[in-house]
Formats: structure tokens, C-alpha cells, sequence
């Protein structure tokens, strides 16, 4: 699965209605509430506010007054079709004095968002862990060469304590040789977001 890393904001005009599509990283819903108000407030003259979003395996869409399945249907089925997650899409529309019919609104949401997601940068998420070890200081340069590409939070008590995030594919490998130096005091599965 693909996740957006950048938030966008795209404009179209089609028959003098115009379309200002915003697409936003969403990770939990907690935040999804906070970012459809902060597009009410700054386009708050707007016919509609019409969004999909997909968090994991939940996913939900909303017409806002369009005809039923003109507009949060399409923009989910662009989400969908594009392999995204972890992502939420608001399309605004200004109402400008011709009707577009079904046809046309389904056709106009769907290019505003495919028009959007061109402006994105895109990332992957992999399987992965969140590991912390602990080990004593004389060593801590053979634990510093066996992660030397990875990414630590270092922590100097006692102990030398490291967290760090590492793909699937590469932990075996590494926890092999670090078993050699420290403990392996936590290992939590976690999803690790890949740039292109």
C-alpha cells in the first residue's frame, strides 16, 4: 500500500464550477474532525465539502449535498484505484451556475482528485519493528557499526539503551549480530513508511 508524505492543494474549473481538492497523510481519526473544519473555515462560502478517507481497512465517503454516489464515491474510488492508505481527501466545490449531471460530477470529482495526486509524493509502508536493546558502554562502537544505517534514539543511563525502527527483511540479520553485544530488551511489529 501507497501512502501520501506531503499534504496538497489542487484547483480545477470545470463549467464555471471550481473544484479545490486537498489531500492530507490521516493516520488516525482523531485529527479528521480538526482538518474538515480547518477547510470549512478557510473556504467557508463553498456549495459542498465532499471527502473520502481510508485509515487501514476502514474506509468512508461523503456526497455533501451532490446527488447520491457523484462525489465521495468517486473520489474514494480514485484513493482506492491508486493503491493509497492513510489518507484523506476534502474536494470543495463552488457551485457556478451550470449543472453538470451525474455524469458530469462523477467525471469532475475523479479528475480533480487524479489532478491532485500528481502534485503528491508518495511513500510505501513495509512490515517492520520498533526494537529496543540495552547493552554496557565499551560496546557501544560495535553496536554503532552493526546499525550504522539505521535511525537510533540513544538513551545513557546505567546502560546505554537504543530504539531503533527496522524493516522485516533486514531485523534477523541484525538481531543475530546484535545478540552478540546487548539484550534485546522490546520488539514491537510496526508498519515503516518507505520513500519512493
Amino acid at each position: 500500500m501507497k501512502i501520501v508524505m506531503n499534504e496538497v492543494c489542487d484547483e480545477i474549473i470545470i463549467n464555471k464550477s471550481r473544484f479545490i481538492t486537498i489531500i492530507f497523510p490521516l493516520y488516525d481519526l482523531s485529527s479528521f474532525s480538526d482538518k474538515l473544519i480547518a477547510v470549512k473555515n478557510k473556504y467557508k462560502d463553498a456549495t459542498h465539502y465532499c471527502f473520502a478517507y481510508i485509515i487501514n481497512s476502514m474506509e468512508k465517503c461523503s456526497d455533501d449535498g451532490e446527488p447520491s454516489g457523484t462525489a465521495g464515491l468517486p473520489i474514494l474510488n480514485v484513493l482506492k484505484n491508486n493503491n493509497l492508505t492513510n489518507v484523506l481527501c476534502i474536494v470543495v466545490r463552488y457551485f457556478g451556475g451550470i449543472k453538470l449531471g451525474a455524469g458530469g460530477l462523477v467525471r469532475a470529482y475523479s479528475s480533480s482528485v487524479s489532478n491532485a495526486l500528481t502534485n503528491c509524493k508518495f511513500g510505501v509502508l513495509k512490515d517492520g519493528y520498533k526494537v529496543t536493546i540495552e547493552f554496557d558502554y565499551d560496546n557501544i562502537k560495535n553496536v554503532d557499526h552493526i546499525l550504522r544505517d539505521l535511525e537510533i534514539q540513544k538513551d545513557f543511563k546505567e546502560k546505554v539503551i537504543y530504539t531503533f525502527k527496522v524493516l522485516e527483511s533486514n531485523y534477523l540479520n541484525i538481531k543475530c549480530q546484535l545478540l552478540k553485544f546487548s539484550d534485546v530488551v522490546s520488539e514491537e511489529k510496526i508498519s515503516i513508511i518507505k520513500g519512493d
